[in-house]
């Protein structure tokens, strides 16, 4: 019988028995584990039980205060559709048009919930900037996963991170949501008797809710838009919403910290999804001529 061999992290073909420890290592997430095991126990337990949990103020003044200047230049045209909204103003390819959202992508709170929903080396599927305008109308209720075909009820593939960088209240578009729906079959779906709450948090706070979890953005009955910052995550052996080798240049890939260029798919799934030419991605990033 022939040896199945395999690309080690720094790039040699080795059999599946041998030690696959190289150059590049697998890596965790370097930001999360700043933060209490006890604290990401209780987060994740309220996730699991609801399907979604809010995070209040994890963000200071300072902070909103710069992604707003950065990311309101960018906004510059209304959705092409009404599940995008024609009155809401969205920005994609964020990573590689501003750095002010590195700290959202990445968040340590974020990732140390990714690390225990997800497996290693789980990779960013969007990152979306949501600018909701006075007068839109309420978003269809959906749930992120649908595009993944397998059966429900199942274990999510995938989370997502809203971010508040305006106040999210009852009548600005603040982001429906209806607990404990993650867990539902495929035939069931929204109806009048299931309660719908909208996810009312100051500036600076995230919700993190499951991939399997309905919601949709809120109708924005007040007189000012609302500003958000979407990530959405998803497991290593799924292709992601967007392309990120082809948005995010790879001076950018260079640039970013290492959780985030792990997440934009410069990591190895063992072992060896996402290899490139037998080699891992990372070291198309030594090439001097890209």
């Amino acid at each position: 019988m022939s040896e199945t061999r395999q690309p080690t992290e720094d790039g040699a073909l080795i059999s599946l028995t041998g030690d696959v420890a190289g150059t590049y290592r697998s890596t965790r997430s370097e930001a999360a584990a700043q933060i209490d095991r006890q604290v990401v126990a209780a987060d994740l337990a309220q996730l699991m039980r609801d399907g979604y949990l809010v995070l209040p103020s994890l963000l200071d003044a300072v902070t909103l205060a710069e992604i707003q200047r950065a990311l309101t230049p960018l906004l510059d045209h209304t959705g092409r559709n009404q599940f995008e909204g024609h009155r809401t103003q969205r920005l994609y390819g964020v990573p590689e048009k501003t750095r002010v959202t590195d700290t959202l992508i990445a968040h340590p709170r974020v990732l140390a919930l990714l690390d225990r929903v997800l497996l290693p080396n789980y990779l960013l599927s969007q990152c979306q900037v949501i600018n909701i305008l006075p007068g839109e109308q309420a978003q269809a209720l959906h749930y992120d996963e649908l595009f993944y075909r397998v059966p429900r009820p199942r274990k999510a593939l995938g989370a997502a991170t809203i971010w508040a960088i305006d106040d999210f209240t009852a009548d600005n578009g603040a982001t429906v949501i209806v607990p404990g729906s993650h867990t539902w079959p495929d035939d069931r779906v929204p109806n009048s008797a299931d309660v719908k709450l909208p996810a009312l948090m100051p500036a600076g706070s995230v919700v993190f809710f499951l991939g399997t979890l309905w919601h949709g953005g809120g109708a924005n009955r007040s007189e000012r838009a609302r500003l958000a910052v979407t990530c959405q995550y998803c497991e290593p052996w799924l292709r992601t919403q967007e392309n990120y080798f082809l948005s995010v240049s790879p001076a950018t890939a260079r640039a970013v910290p290492e959780d985030i260029r792990r997440l934009l798919g410069y990591s190895v799934h063992h072992p060896f999804m996402g290899m490139a030419n037998g080699l891992h991605p990372k070291r198309a990033l030594e090439d001097p001529s890209r």
